[in-house]
């Protein structure tokens, strides 16, 4: 993230710029020592994605410069200042600000708002990326005698016998995982993987559009996103102790031979081996991390390598 920083005081700027570096929050690319300074250009030439802004500046102040920015700049901003009078906060927020800190600088709620509105930017982006790639998909539909529903219905049966061998076809996540996968099917087929998966978040959020529709607010968006990441972590823990099971009872039993080292990391089965062994096999106690990404990519390449071999 790119930040700019516009306040009279030199030393606040600098505490400032120290946080955000220290926290690895991103970059200060350019400061300035009043709002007269800033114009649309210069942070679009510096390109912005979070403004903190003093309201009280000599020449101009940050009211004054906000509603002359108006909506041509695209970013996020953030007021701080020593005033508290409510009027004045109330009409910063109004203007658009996300965020209002108080002087003098709290490194802890510093770090939270950045956070909260990084995460924002984020979303947003997501969002607008997702809705892009959707309608670019529809366009390639269209164009092309390229058969999606016949197709997602090759892929999807597949994805539910190796969920069903993994031990967690009727779990809740189970849904959520076919969507997915879908989702991955149809994004390779339109634009490659040659510059690698999109990130699981953009592929949750991805799924919780197409479930809820791309008109639901960002928060509806980001609850269900989260649901689903829940879901999915759900299932792919059940999974790991129906392997680990598997592989108390027979380790040389095929299926955990097959799939227990290609959708878990081999430390992760033996830690829940272990746990299953001190306590009972129908514990799902466990300290082990899974790696979700590592479940979901061999999940989609070895249901898209069935539905190559069958096609």
């Amino acid at each position: 993230m790119n930040f700019y920083i516009t306040d009279d005081d030199e030393v606040f700027r600098s505490m400032l710029s120290q946080i955000i570096e220290d926290e690895e929050l991103g970059e200060v690319v350019a400061e300035a020592e009043d709002g007269s300074f800033l114009d649309t250009n210069t942070l679009e030439i510096n390109q912005v994605d979070i403004l903190f802004i003093d309201l009280l500046m000599p020449i101009q102040d940050g009211i004054e410069t906000i509603r002359r920015l108006g909506p041509s700049f695209k970013g996020k901003i953030i007021m701080i200042s020593q005033v508290e009078s409510k009027e004045l906060i109330g009409e910063a927020y109004s203007l658009g600000i996300e965020y209002y800190i108080t002087k003098p600088l709290n490194k802890v709620e510093v770090i939270s708002v950045v956070r909260k509105v990084m995460e924002r930017i984020r979303l947003e982006r997501s969002i607008h990326d997702i809705q892009r790639s959707l309608s670019n998909v529809f366009d390639v539909h269209s164009m092309t005698n390229y058969r999606p529903n016949s197709d997602k219905k090759k892929i999807t049966d597949w994805v539910q016998v190796l969920l069903s061998e993994l031990g967690i076809a009727g779990e809740n996540g189970s849904k959520d995982l076919l969507d997915i996968v879908n989702y991955l099917y149809e994004y390779e087929t339109s634009f490659g993987l040659d510059a690698g998966f999109p990130t699981l978040k953009d592929i949750y959020t991805h799924v919780s559009l197409k479930k809820l529709g791309i008109m639901n607010s960002q928060e509806e968006v980001e609850r269900e996103r989260k649901s689903s990441e829940q879901r999915v972590r759900r299932a792919i823990y059940q999974s790991l102790n129906h392997m680990a099971s598997i592989g108390l009872t027979d380790y040389a039993n095929p299926k955990f031979e097959n799939y227990a080292s290609k959708f878990f990391d081999f430390e992760t089965v033996r830690q829940r081996m272990s746990e299953l062994k001190q306590v009972s096999v129908t514990s799902s106690t466990t300290h082990t991390r899974i790696n979700a990404k590592k479940f979901i990519q061999v999940l989609y390449f070895e249901s898209k390598q069935l539905l190559i071999e069958r096609y």
